[in-house]
């Protein structure tokens, strides 16, 4: 059974997707929150196999409660809700520590199917929503304004680049592991050594520095 703790202030949204969620036979709502911090709370208690999180909630909202959960639970899924996909902050939240987002409307079926991927450890957001909401987060600066920083990957191993661009296009480890004729485990050790380099702790943190590093 999947666990799920869902975290927005509206209640009608909490009751709608709880309705749709425990429609599935392999999913529970083991919990709600109407805040950031009650939400945190809540997780910390009951450590659920994926957490909803709305972006925009009063007392704490979901980047700070991202983060927080990040720091003392590193291995619980927090998925955001919004009601736009061009949503700048969804970038914050993912900074944070947010596995990906899903739109408020969101049909049932896909609800059901996102939840059950996160729970599984896959990736929940395309690399074309990615780059387009960091397009949003960082528009292009005009030559004159243009600053030369080092950049990140630049203390990746050639083969550890690799590895970073194919996370970005969205393939799991086993697509990566077809593509560079290695296994898996070397896979997860390369990805390993990437997280440590880039500082991230998930594979969005990956696709993050490739994209703002093109």
């Amino acid at each position: 059974m999947i666990s799920v703790v869902l975290v927005d202030d509206e209640q009608a949204l909490r009751r709608g997707i709880r309705f749709i969620l425990e429609g599935a036979p392999d999913i529970e709502v083991v919990a709600e929150a109407s805040n950031g911090r009650d939400g945190v709370a809540r997780v910390l208690d009951l450590r659920p196999d994926v957490v909803l999180m709305d972006i925009r909630m009063p007392v704490m909202d979901g980047i700070e409660a991202a983060g927080q959960l990040q720091a003392s639970a590193p291995d619980t899924p927090v998925v955001m809700l919004t009601a736009f996909d061009t949503d700048e902050f969804i970038v914050d939240a993912l900074h944070a520590g947010a596995m990906g987002f899903l739109l408020k409307t969101i049909e049932p079926e896909g609800l059901v199917s996102a939840v059950r991927a996160v729970a599984a450890g896959q990736q929940l957001l395309s690399p074309k929503a990615l780059k387009n909401l960091l397009a949003l987060k960082h528009p292009e600066p005009t030559p004159a304004a243009e600053v030369h920083e080092p950049r990140p990957l630049e203390e990746l191993s050639e083969r550890e680049n690799e590895v970073a661009q194919l996370v970005a296009q969205g393939l799991d480890n086993q697509e990566i592991a077809g593509q560079l004729y290695v296994s898996v485990t070397t896979v997860k050790t390369h990805i390993k050594h990437i997280l440590d380099k880039l500082g991230g702790t998930n594979r969005v943190h990956i696709a993050i520095a490739v994209l703002e590093s093109r």
